[in-house]
């Protein structure tokens, strides 16, 4: 009795991985999901990869979908954005959200939800780019413009939205 609840727990543990792991590659192309690295959000890793793309399932904190697979330069924007440290973007990064998100303030990086002024868009299929500042600058902070626009632009966290999909 002892060893079979022993491997339903650990079956479960497998389970609740692979609901990670699928869910974190929800974001992906299907290219970029056969190579990319999982990892949950204490940094485990739960499918190791080959390309240079770590993918991350929806947070926690979260009720809906807003898995990402991120290149290099978006891990390192991600680790100054948690920590709230400076970031300046030295090189092209690009993230997959291929499955959505839950919405973010256009305006305001760490709005925890929508005001009446910080502009909350909930996104639907869509890449973000970095790039250095000044790339930026042409585009639109609209993100009803019908095509990419910038999301926190003046802050060290602003990025190129490419909305690829309709909008739930």
């Amino acid at each position: 009795m002892v060893a079979l609840l022993a491997c339903l727990a650990g079956s479960g543990v497998a389970l609740a991985d692979q609901a990670m792991i699928d869910d974190a590659l929800a974001a992906a192309s299907p290219g970029l999901a056969e190579g990319a690295r999982v990892v949950d959000w204490e940094g485990n890793v739960l499918k190791e990869g080959s390309i240079g793309y770590t993918c991350m399932p929806t947070p926690p904190s979260l009720t809906g979908t807003a898995p990402m697979c991120l290149d290099e330069a978006w891990m390192q924007w991600a680790q100054a954005w948690q920590s709230k440290e400076p970031f300046e973007a030295e090189s092209m990064g690009i993230a997959y959200m291929l499955a959505g998100d839950e919405g973010a303030s256009n305006v305001d990086p760490y709005a925890e939800g929508p005001t009446d002024d910080n502009e909350w868009i909930e996104e639907g299929p869509h890449l973000m780019l970095i790039a250095p500042a000044a790339l930026l600058e042409a585009y639109p902070t609209d993100p009803d413009n019908g095509g990419p626009y910038v999301m926190w632009k003046g802050t060290d966290y602003q990025h190129l939205m490419v909305p690829v999909g309709a909008r739930d």
